[in-house]
């Protein structure tokens, strides 16, 4: 699954290239050059005109940011059962649900629903994804990683108390082998574009012996760790020596302001799923997101998944971010729109390790990059980009997106899959999966005829 000789690219006269790069600068009539997975020139079109490339890409009228991360992606089961629940069963009732149809899926049947996970995701912009573990059957998926371009960030879910979800538990000794067995096996994979972790569910699923143990095989693996963490755990987490800067809190919620400051003294990274907690109606507004930023912490965006959030566009979730927290703290300076792009880019990218190669716009970076077609409607008048994109676009203004130097979106359709057909496929396996699993089909409130 190793890659050949990548073409060299040319992105050419957008309107504006938001480069999230270290000045924050944004070019007019930009020109960005990628030599195989790298960027190699940032600059003026007039400048860069003479640069002879193997492609080509016209973007005028167009305006090219980096490609977003998604901290916390869900991505091989939801996609087969999008709608089943209606949306006022939330929680611990849901996820028990989740997990239980998860549990009956198939090999063959997780392949596809990744796949068309991958789908969504890149076409509205994302290239890089943290699956937290809820991927049984890595090597089906392995293919549509290799097809797709994705940057994955995975591991395997272990646990080692048993609770009413249909999660794997292992003895500690079992889980800590299963996970080191899965870095040692997965790690740098494709080109270096999959990174394995340690992926511990939850302090309620795990004792802290296990979670240490995760937090020492991290370590000794030169890797990171992820978890699904809530308030009032922080404290044990910490004393258990589990806190770090290779670690990734998911969700944070419920944590207060002792919480705050112990993560940004472990200087361990969050992410949060604001569509998610929107949905939920969990009060999005209390989250401590202003309270991390302003400790330093690098706090990232994640979709959580497609029955979850119920969608996994990266500029939804930009808006999201950005619209929620202005009105949960009623305050109009709460995360700008330049934060919220900031938290699905390079601060994003620094929330999993990875901002010294993905993230922003930037000479010896690996070129993911996304290229918006403003002319249309809700992107005009263009006058100050990163505020059209925040408040007035969506993902389906996406043009092109290149993943480590490749097309893999070409005028709105994605390039390594007929979507389409993966589409059709998957509604034929939702509908199997929860007629063998005895589920009801959820047809919402309203009579269909």
């Amino acid at each position: 699954m190793e890659s050949g000789r990548r073409r060299s690219l040319k992105i050419e006269r957008a309107a504006f290239a938001i480069t999230v790069d270290a000045q924050r600068r944004i070019l007019q009539d930009a020109t960005v050059v990628c030599d195989g997975p790298r960027i190699t020139h940032v600059g003026k079109a007039d400048e860069l005109r003479e640069v002879q490339v193997d492609q080509t890409i016209d973007a005028q009228g167009g305006v090219l940011v980096p490609a977003f991360v998604n901290g916390h992606m869900h991505i091989s089961y939801a996609h087969a059962v999008r709608g089943l629940f209606p949306d006022d069963l939330v929680g611990r009732e849901r996820l028990r649900e989740v997990f239980r149809l998860q549990s009956a899926m198939t090999e063959e049947e997780e392949y596809w629903t990744s796949l068309l996970a991958i789908i969504e995701l890149m076409k509205s912009g994302t290239v890089t994804f943290v699956d937290p573990g809820s991927t049984k059957f890595v090597d089906a998926c392995m293919q549509a990683y290799a097809d797709s371009g994705c940057r994955v960030l995975t591991g395997e879910c272990v646990t080692d108390r048993q609770l009413d979800l249909a999660l794997p538990v292992h003895s500690v000794d079992t889980a800590l082998e299963r996970t080191s067995a899965f870095i040692r096996r997965y790690d740098r994979r494709l080109d270096g574009r999959v990174r394995a972790w340690a992926m511990p569910f939850s302090a309620e699923t795990c004792s802290m012996e296990l979670l240490s143990g995760c937090k020492r095989i991290a370590d000794e693996h030169g890797t990171w760790l992820t978890l699904h963490h809530t308030g009032g755990t922080t404290a044990l987490l910490r004393e258990a020596g589990v806190l770090g800067p290779n670690v990734l809190l998911a969700h944070a919620a419920g944590i207060d302001d002792s919480e705050v400051a112990m993560i940004a003294g472990a200087r361990a990274t969050v992410v949060m799923c604001p569509s998610t907690t929107l949905k939920e109606g969990s009060g999005l507004g209390r989250r401590k997101l202003p309270e991390l930023l302003d400790r330093g912490v690098a706090v990232g965006l994640g979709a959580d998944s497609a029955n979850s959030s119920n969608y996994l566009d990266g500029v939804r979730m930009l808006n999201a971010a950005a619209l929620g927290f202005k009105d949960g703290r009623q305050d109009v300076g709460c995360v700008p729109a330049e934060q919220a792009l900031e938290m699905a880019t390079l601060v994003g990218a620094r929330c999993v390790g990875l901002d010294s190669e993905i993230g922003s716009i930037e000479v010896g970076k690996h070129a993911d990059l996304v290229l918006f077609e403003t002319r249309r409607a809700e992107w005009r008048s263009l006058l100050d980009p990163v505020n059209n994109l925040v408040y007035a676009a969506d993902g389906r203004s996406v043009r092109c997106v290149v993943a480590d130097g490749r097309v893999v979106v070409a005028d709105g359709q994605v390039l390594f899959a007929n979507e389409a057909e993966v589409a059709e496929r998957v509604q034929a396996i939702g509908e199997a999966l929860l007629a063998r699993t005895g589920t009801p089909v959820n047809r919402g409130r309203w009579p269909i005829f």
